[in-house]
C-alpha cells in the first residue's frame, strides 16, 4: 500500500490546475477539457476556495438549465473540500473518497496544494499493486517454491 507522497511521485503529470472562483464556469470547463481533467482547485484571494467538478457542472448547470458563461466558478463550486496530505494511503483516500461520494481530493501540505488525486488515479493504482502481487505469486509458485516442493513429491 502507497503513501499519497509515493503515489504522486509515480503519476506522469504533477500539475495541478486552477480556476479563480470569479472565472465563468465556461472558461472552467474549458480548461478541463484542454487539459483532460474532471476536477479544478477553486482559488479566490490565492488560496483554495473550493473545488469544481464535471459533475459540479452536469447538476448545476445542465440540469439547472443555467448558461455557464454567465455563472461564476464559485456559484457551482464545492466548498467542502475533503483534502488528504501526502502521508496519508491510497486505502485512505478510497475509504474517504467512498465515505462522501467523491471522485477528487487534492493533496495539501503546509496550507498549500501539491497534488490531486482522482479515483481513477486510484483504481489504476490499485490494479498495478494487484498485478505485482500476482508476479510475486506467480515467480514463487513456478520459480523454486513449487518446484522444490514438486521435487520432494515426486522423489518419495
Amino acid at each position: 500500500m502507497a503513501s499519497v507522497a509515493q503515489f504522486l511521485r509515480s503519476k506522469v503529470s504533477q500539475t495541478v490546475w486552477y480556476a479563480q472562483a470569479s472565472s465563468s464556469v465556461y472558461d472552467a470547463i474549458a480548461i478541463m477539457a484542454y487539459r483532460q481533467v474532471g476536477a479544478l482547485i477553486v482559488a479566490e484571494h490565492g488560496r483554495l476556495a473550493g473545488i469544481v467538478t464535471e459533475r459540479d457542472y452536469a447538476r448545476k448547470i445542465v440540469l439547472m438549465d443555467r448558461s455557464s458563461r454567465d455563472t461564476a466558478v464559485r456559484d457551482i463550486m464545492s466548498t467542502e473540500v475533503h483534502y488528504v496530505g501526502p502521508q496519508h494511503t491510497t486505502d485512505e483516500c478510497m475509504a474517504l473518497m467512498t465515505a462522501h461520494h467523491i471522485r477528487y481530493l487534492p493533496v495539501i501540505t503546509a496550507g498549500q496544494v501539491i497534488g490531486m488525486v482522482s479515483i481513477g488515479d486510484l483504481i489504476q493504482n490499485q490494479i498495478a499493486e494487484q498485478e505485482h502481487t500476482i508476479r510475486q505469486l506467480e515467480h514463487y509458485i513456478y520459480g523454486n517454491g513449487f518446484q522444490a516442493a514438486r521435487h520432494s513429491v515426486q522423489t518419495q
